[in-house]
C-alpha cells in the first residue's frame, strides 16, 4: 500500500512530505541544531551534515512511502516551505495483525515551547490513525527528556514500560521510556 504524499496543514504550519528537493533546507535545519540534537542523537560524522547525504536520506523517506513502510513530514511555517523548523516521521510501518508504526519528531531549538510540535503531531496522528488506519503508534524517549514526556502525554500516549540500554546514543547505551497510542476506533480491523 503506497502512502499518499500529501501536505498536511495546521493553523501555523505546513507539514510537507519529505522529498529530495528539500535537502538544502534540511541541511540548514540540521546545522543550526547540531548541538541541540547531539544529546538525543547517535554520533554524527561530517558526511551526515552534507546536502548529498540529506538528499539521499530524503529519497529514502520517499521510497519508504512508495513501499508503504513510512511517512516523513518536514515542518515549515505557513507560506515558507523552504524554511524547515522540524520533522515528524512514521517509520517501520507494519500491517497485518499489528497495524503499527514508530513515531519520531524533532523541532528547531528556537521554536521549542510554542506549541508547534504539538500542532504538527496532532495533524500527523490524525493522518496515521484516520487515513493510514494504523492501530498503534509507539514513541520512545530518554527518561530525562521532560519535554518529550509532557508532549507525548498531552497527545494521549501512555507509558508502557522502561527499556534499559535501549539505544546507543551520544556515546553510551541509553534507557528509554516506552509509550504508545492506540486508535480509539473500535471498528478498525486489520
Amino acid at each position: 500500500m503506497t502512502i499518499p504524499l500529501v501536505t498536511l496543514n495546521t493553523a501555523r504550519l505546513e507539514l510537507l512530505p519529505a522529498e529530495p528537493g528539500f535537502a538544502r533546507a534540511l541541511l540548514a535545519f540540521e546545522l543550526a541544531n547540531r548541538d541541540h540534537f547531539a544529546r538525543w542523537d547517535p554520533d554524527r560524522d561530517a558526511l551526515y551534515f552534507t546536502e548529498l547525504h540529506l538528499g539521499l536520506r530524503l529519497r529514502q523517506y520517499q521510497r519508504e512511502a512508495e513501499e508503504g513502510r513510512g511517512a516523513a513530514f518536514l515542518l515549515a511555517p505557513k507560506g515558507e516551505p523552504q524554511r524547515i523548523i522540524g520533522q515528524i516521521t512514521l517509520s517501520q510501518i507494519v500491517r497485518g495483525v499489528f497495524q503499527a508504526a514508530y513515531l519520531g519528531y524533532r523541532i528547531d531549538a528556537r521554536y521549542e515551547g510554542q506549541g508547534l510540535m504539538h500542532e504538527g503531531l496532532t495533524a500527523v496522528l490524525a493522518f496515521a490513525l484516520d487515513t493510514l488506519r494504523l492501530h498503534r503508534l509507539m514513541a520512545n524517549y530518554q527518561p530525562d527528556n521532560e519535554r518529550s514526556a509532557r508532549l507525548l502525554a498531552r497527545c494521549g500516549f501512555r507509558i508502557e514500560g522502561l527499556a534499559r540500554d535501549y539505544l546507543f546514543l551520544n556515546g553510551a547505551w541509553r534507557d528509554h521510556v516506552l509509550t504508545a497510542l492506540t486508535n480509539p476506533d473500535p471498528l478498525l480491523l486489520p
